[in-house]
């Protein structure tokens, strides 16, 4: 069955442009990861009826690897399909391809031409929204379309959504809202809904009605929907509807979506899911030794007054305040070029690293600062890259600023600076970085809310590195004896 909706499928997908697909969200899932996403279904197999949903079908790939799993598990019951499906160039596919899932085993289908997200009440607790809760299990590839904050999809679920939404988790969260209490649903989605203040509200939804029970990463990032140019790191995702938490979560991982290499590792929920709701895709046992250690600490940068903040300073846009060398009335404008072994070493000749200018919003005062890049390469050996600032070195400005592709930390110690690098230069936290946030960019809403430890254990580190070489060998040493 699947391999006939597979061969169907690839006709399609070569007679409609890759740019047609792309501006509606449209990647189409391999048979691969097709079947390993049905193989992760418990499913009830002496239900006299079970109720699937696939919504955003695309030509029904999905749909004919569940059925294939429960004809191979031999199910003996109905077996009834719901389809959502809005593409006309799509629906005559989709429509031949349940209609051979009826002719070969008895499949009853339904495929409604409607906005899945709009057509249904997602909002409050009505006699409406209680008849929506009627699938068994729900597998899905939904859409990865950023649209608008007053988009109709983001109306209608107001209560999940924060700025602009991607209609890949307005997709999921409604999954969750359709799907039967005590069942299953499987979903190929972007890592990013993992952590961050734009998928709080999501996440928030999400852990109020289920729990994960099983995870799948991929390694590389362009071999999940191969030829298809996407880059978004990708994961499947496994939740129960239920709040009963389960002790651990099975994750996998593998080179690429064939799954000749499938590493399985088993992680207990509560390091996987932190109580601040950020969910750290962990692969192996030294993943989960880093989560433990650090997620054991209480507190966060703002509870010690302390807080990272982005640059203010977009310099293509306020080229008229920019200069190339100092003069009366103007300042230090550091970038993340300043950033050198260590500490901000300014100036270095570069173009625009002045800044002259009356407007407050773009000065800050000079002051103790730790600065971290915000975006390095996937490439670097480090995702969190730290210089340390001090305003003894440059006390003859009383004001600075900062480009906006430099985060920034304001100290109100030496002691304070050099302790905070002690930790962000430390193998422990780029490690403890990169398992909660798998992009290039430095986040500043999650390096506040990642667990640290007490001002004076941070203090004391610093102290203790102030004399010494800004190495990562002597970061982890000084974490390693103050921690452990």
């Amino acid at each position: 069955m699947l391999e006939t909706v597979i061969e169907n499928t690839e006709k399609f997908i070569a007679s409609v442009p890759k740019t047609k697909r792309k501006k509606y969200g449209q990647f189409f899932t391999n048979g691969t990861t097709a079947s390993y996403m049905a193989s992760l279904f418990c499913f009830d197999l002496s239900k006299p009826e079970i109720r699937l949903l696939d919504a955003g079908a695309g030509t029904g790939i999905l749909s004919a690897a569940v059925v294939d799993k429960l004809v191979e598990s031999d199910y003996e019951g109905r077996i009834h399909l719901t389809c959502y499906e809005t593409d006309e160039n799509v629906l005559p596919l989709l429509e031949a391809n349940l209609e051979f899932l009826h002719s070969e085993y008895g499949v009853e289908y339904s495929i409604v031409r409607d906005n899945y997200i709009t057509s249904q009440n997602f909002e409050g607790d009505t006699l409406f929204s209680v008849q929506d809760n009627v699938y068994d299990y729900i597998i899905g590839n939904p859409p990865y379309l950023k649209i608008p904050k007053d988009a109709d999809e983001a109306r209608v679920m107001p209560s999940i959504c924060y700025g602009a939404p991607n209609l890949y988790f307005l997709f999921w969260a409604m999954g969750i809202h359709n799907l039967k209490e005590g069942h299953e649903l499987v979903y190929i989605v972007p890592r990013s809904w993992t952590s961050g203040a734009y998928f709080k509200k999501f996440r928030e939804y999400f852990f109020k009605n289920c729990v994960i029970t099983d995870m799948h990463l991929f390694e590389s990032r362009d071999k999940v929907f191969e030829g298809e140019s996407v880059l978004q790191e990708t994961v499947i995702v496994k939740v129960k509807k239920t709040t009963a938490t389960p002790e651990y979560i099975n994750i996998t991982s593998s080179s690429t979506s064939q799954f000749t290499d499938l590493k399985t590792f088993r992680a207990p929920y509560a390091t996987v899911v932190a109580r601040n709701q950020f969910v750290y895709l962990v692969t192996n046992e030294a993943d989960a030794a880093v989560l433990s250690l650090i997620n054991r600490f209480d507190k966060t940068l703002p509870d010690m007054n302390l807080r990272m903040q982005t640059g203010v300073i977009v310099d293509f846009r306020t080229r008229e305040v920019l200069r190339d060398h100092l003069e009366d009335g103007s300042y230090p404008l550091l970038y993340s070029q300043h950033i050198r072994n260590g500490r901000v070493v300014w100036p270095l000749g570069k173009e625009g690293e002045v800044i002259k200018t009356d407007r407050k919003a773009f000065l800050q005062e000079n002051s103790d600062f730790l600065m971290v890049k915000r975006f390095t390469s996937k490439e670097e050996d480090r995702r969190l890259q730290c210089g340390i600032y001090l305003k003894q070195r440059f006390s003859q400005f009383p004001y600075i600023s900062t480009q906006n592709k430099i985060n920034f930390i304001k100290c109100d110690s030496p002691c304070i600076t050099y302790g905070l690098y002690v930790l962000l230069n430390s193998s422990f936290y780029d490690k403890y970085y990169r398992i909660l946030n798998g992009s290039t960019q430095v986040n500043s809403t999650e390096i506040n809310q990642m667990p640290v430890p007490d001002r004076l254990i941070i203090e004391s580190m610093g102290r203790e590195l102030m004399h010494k070489e800004l190495s990562v060998t002597n970061c982890n040493e000084i974490f390693n004896k103050w921690i452990n």
